[in-house]
């Protein structure tokens, strides 16, 4: 019996479907193992689909839209691992904007460990101040 180890294109491809997923609001769960290990600044990590489902829903909340710049990303591959750098841009749900590069927030780091073409573990880096309103803490956001 032989077993094709999937390569650094195929963790690739999974990772792309799921920021295209993400951005375009179809559902993504699939791509997730059912023990799935997520965390995301500000909320309590994610162990096990239905608390991946929960953490998900509750950061979609935060957006009307978001676009993740798939084109100008940057891959890092190792294993099983795979690190994704990358830009966004989007509308919050209070209408505010953010757009990498133009304003402060938008810019992420994810870590993802893929077996068997699924998401085992994904931990995102970055700012959830996306709308650049935490002044009161960081007084140099004020206009």
């Amino acid at each position: 019996m032989s077993s094709v180890t999937p390569s650094a294109e195929d963790h690739k491809a999974v990772a792309v479907d799921y920021f295209k997923r993400l951005d375009t609001g179809r559902d993504l769960l699939d791509l997730f193992d059912d023990e799935a290990y997520v965390c995301f600044p500000k909320h309590v990590p994610a162990r096990g689909i239905e608390e991946v489902r929960r953490l998900f829903t509750d950061i979609g909340a935060l957006f009307t839209s978001i676009v993740h710049e798939i084109p100008y990303f940057n891959y890092i591959a190792e294993g099983e691992f795979l690190v994704v750098e990358g830009f966004t841009h989007g509308v919050l749900a209070d209408g505010t904007a953010w757009h990498a590069g133009q304003s402060l927030g938008g810019r992420f780091c994810n870590v993802f460990q893929i077996r068997d073409r699924k998401i085992h573990r994904l931990f995102i880096y970055l700012d959830p101040d996306y709308g650049d309103a935490d002044t009161q803490r960081f007084p140099w956001l004020r206009p």
